[in-house]
């Protein structure tokens, strides 16, 4: 009996403790009006501890919660805070759709402690009027970087995005050289290169490439997308860098910023920019002046580059965006060394008479119409007129610049850009069971001119303002040339995010192309003998037509276990027309195939992704690249001078394979998550495998393709404590063909051989006094490392360019 009462009062207490233990579980989904995710939301329950934050599906999860009556809050950056009353007496689902906050800020990453981007994020699934889903993206977060923004150091501000080869051609970042994957770096030719989601250069297909940079101190982010990128921006292969300039603060009418920068060999460089917002209208300005004298001799340079652009919000369905960019500079340009000359010494100079010279203008008129929740609208009018000017000796580097009282004249390019064109997107989310999905259709209409003329420039003497005269002389010489290069594109664009289940999603993908490109001048065809005559004078009237229409077609498949483990594939057709340097060139050192034809192929990716509760962010992706018609360069023998030159050619089909992994993680997270003291390592390692296959010419079966070194590692250290932060980066890009036949041995006029490995660091630092003063500095080239990255055909050359040494840089920055 005794033993009966025992465990009956045992089995009473047990019931009793797990009635008073008891807790549940509150979960749900958190959604916009448009019926799209909103991860990084905040779910609290108020005046409690418990919290937590929505995955990149929007769903979020709040365990072990109290019986009781609560308040539950849902709130977004940009949205609308909602809150609920529960009665919790049970697992309870409880979803929220937000509201778009009356000034809606921008999509950016915040850094407040809590959340942490590394200088680097990714690219939403749909972001405006684009879609994103299934590609690898990257975006440079410019305000999270520590680098030198001053001189547009581009091996740092982009040292956390996998696969690129970078070209250094000047020491205050005028002009970017950036290639993905095993492509040519040259002014970005490879990328579709946009600022605020509009072209930026010189001609969108018949010559895509960019004199104008925009100042990284104005530069909000960089967003960079891969592979299939060629459906929705279309023919290219090495993807898109757009440049999201900043905006005006939204929440007060007068914000001005003043960056003052010093640095060696007399650099020196002012960034002002004035911003705000007053009712509905947001506007924002800037100006900088950049100059300096360079490392090597005849380096000297003056850059200016002006932006201004206002954003009326007539209301919170319609608003309207004008922009206009100018940029002009004026560059000294110490030419190419051969290889002996680099040896020997790569600081020096033997060319006192090279200019080159850029005038860039470009605008842009951006309409917005939010039609309904579920369909947005977004057309972009866009127009450039610029310009690019080039005189000096540009005959082999190895033959002697007599200079202007030999009465020796010099080679003269100009060009002129007169281009204009329309895209029009229109995003619709409609929903599939429960599913919502998301249809992108979209219109692009471009026109472009180009003339081009090539001719004798003046003698120049040294010392005097007519080194930089960019006319002609009177008596034109037998190879001056003068063509116009007009052509239209129109392209049609569909491509649908068809979300399967909430987690996996199928992105397939379809762009039409119609492309007529033209070419009408008058030329004379020229030769010379051995002692440098001319020996054939024969003018020569030339007309070009081509049209074509095509297809190309995209898969893409997108898996999001969860907010830490992401996995994603593309399949893209590409297209890459030959551009006007394939139509016609009159250079000594570089010759054109005239039956050169376009280049087609496709490319893909694999990956996986995530980012662990802000403290560990990775992407692992291999990649593929197929290249029908592969332009490149081989090396010919002159059959007069017996001179080797560049010859320009369909050379065979190629495929680049690769390995890109990035990863970086915050070492003192696990020690004390809540300190000021944040400390991390990245690593950024590239494999690539090109080679030219299925050859016609045997020379080029299995040889490796140019300018594609095997490895590109980089890694680095950033340290921040409170207000002051710092970095240090190391560079390592192994050995390049720098052409197609992979001569090792340099050539005499350095056209030709390799690229040897280099290595290199550099150190970044910054400490906030206050609101308003700031203080930078860089120190690059931290090892005084004498290298080089490209041996160039012709401007800034011919032959090797060498790296600047080890520098100096000192920025303060003012704001109100």
């Amino acid at each position: 009996m005794k033993t009966t009462i025992l465990y009956t009062c045992l089995f009473f207490t047990l019931i009793t403790q797990r009635a008073f233990a008891q807790t549940y579980t509150v979960s749900g989904n958190v959604k916009s009006k448009a019926d799209e995710a909103i991860s990084n939301t905040s779910i609290t329950l108020k005046n409690t501890s418990y919290a937590a934050i929505c995955d990149i599906n929007g769903n979020y999860q709040l365990k072990e919660v109290k019986p009781g009556n609560y308040t539950i809050s849902a709130s977004a950056v940009g949205f609308k805070t909602v809150t609920k009353a529960i009665d919790l007496t049970a697992d309870l689902t409880v979803n929220f759709v937000l509201d778009t906050a009356a000034n809606q800020l921008k999509i950016v990453s915040i850094n407040d402690g809590k959340e942490k981007t590394f200088g680097i994020t990714r690219l939403k699934s749909v972001e405006g009027t684009t879609l994103n889903a299934g590609k690898k993206s990257e975006v440079i977060v410019m305000s999270d970087v520590t680098a030198n923004k001053a001189a547009n150091t581009t091996r740092q501000l982009y040292a956390k995005v996998a696969g690129l080869n970078i070209w250094e051609n000047d020491g205050a970042g005028i002009q970017l050289g950036v290639g993905g994957r095993g492509l040519n770096p040259n002014r970005v030719t490879n990328f579709n290169t946009r600022q605020n989601g509009y072209d930026i250069s010189a001609d969108a297909l018949g010559y895509p490439e960019s004199y104008y940079t925009p100042p990284a101190e104005m530069v909000d982010r960089i967003e960079i997308l891969r592979g299939a990128a060629s459906l929705q921006y279309g023919t290219q292969f090495g993807g898109l860098i757009n440049f999201k300039l900043a905006e005006g603060p939204a929440d007060k009418p007068f914000e001005i910023t003043s960056r003052e920068s010093a640095g060696s060999w007399s650099f020196f460089n002012t960034t002002n920019s004035i911003g705000g917002t007053v009712g509905k209208l947001q506007y924002y300005t800037f100006f900088q002046h950049k100059q300096g004298d360079g490392w090597r001799p005849n380096s000297d340079f003056n850059a200016n580059t002006g932006y201004v652009g206002a954003k009326y919000k007539f209301n919170d369905k319609i608003s309207l965006s004008v922009q206009y960019t100018y940029m002009g500079y004026l560059a000294h340009q110490a030419g190419g060394l051969t290889d002996a000359q680099f040896n020997q010494d790569p600081h020096q100079s033997n060319r006192a008479r090279n200019w080159f010279n850029v005038n860039w203008n470009l605008g842009a008129a951006i309409f917005d119409y939010a039609i309904s929740d579920n369909l947005k609208f977004n057309s972009r009018f866009f127009g450039l007129s610029a310009g690019r000017g080039a005189v000096g000796n540009l005959d082999y580097i190895n033959r002697q610049d007599n200079g202007a009282l030999s009465d020796q004249h010099r080679d003269l390019y100009v060009d002129k850009y007169n281009n204009y064109g329309n895209e029009s997107r229109l995003l619709y989310t409609y929903k599939i069971g429960n599913n919502p999905q998301n249809l992108l259709l979209g219109m692009r209409y471009y026109h472009g001119h180009t003339n081009r003329q090539q001719g004798k420039g003046n003698t120049g003497s040294t010392g005097n303002s007519s080194d930089f005269d960019f006319t002609s002389e009177s008596n034109e010489t037998p190879y001056y040339s003068n063509y116009n290069f007009p052509e239209n594109n129109l392209s049609i664009l569909a491509e649908n995010i068809f979300r399967i289940t909430p987690k996996f999603s199928i992105i397939p993908g379809i762009r039409f192309e119609d492309i007529n490109t033209y070419a009408d001048g008058d030329y004379t065809s020229f030769n010379k003998d051995g002692a440098g005559n001319f020996i054939l004078n024969q003018p020569v009237h030339e007309v070009k037509n081509r049209s074509r229409n095509f297809v190309i077609a995209g898969l893409g498949l997108s898996y999001l276990q969860s907010e830490t483990l992401q996995f994603y594939a593309n399949i893209s057709q590409n297209y890459r027309a030959i551009n006007f340097n394939d139509i016609h060139l009159t250079v000594a050192s570089k010759r054109v195939n005239p039956g050169l034809e376009d280049e087609t192929g496709y490319s893909a990716d694999a990956g996986f992704r995530g980012n662990i509760s802000s403290v560990f962010n990775y992407d692992v992706s291999v990649f593929y690249i197929h290249y029908d018609n592969r332009i490149g360069n081989i090396q010919l023998p002159d059959p007069v001078t017996f001179n080797i030159y560049q010859y320009r050619t369909n050379v065979s089909q190629s495929r680049n394979i690769g390995l890109e992994s990035f990863a970086e993680l915050e070492l003192l997270h696990f020690l004390k998550p809540s300190s000021d003291t944040k400390i991390s390592v990245f690593s950024n390692l590239t494999l690539i495998n090109a080679k030219y296959v299925n050859s016609k010419e045997p020379a080029y079966q299995n040889r490796k393709v140019e300018l594609a070194p095997d490895v590109i590692f980089k890694t680095g250290l950033s340290f921040k404590h409170q207000k002051f932060a710092a970095s240090y980066q190391f560079s390592y890009t192994s050995d390049q063909f720098a052409d197609a036949t992979n001569a090792i041995q340099p050539t005499a006029d350095a056209l030709d051989g390799l690229v040897p490995a280099y290595s290199v660091m550099d150190l970044s630092a910054s400490y906030k006094f206050s609101r308003i003063f700031t203080v930078e500095g860089s120190v690059n080239n931290l090892a005084d490392a004498r290298y080089f990255t490209r041996r160039a055909e012709s401007y800034p050359g011919p032959g090797i360019i060498p790296a600047d040494a080890r520098s100096f840089f000192l920025t303060l920055q003012i704001k109100l």
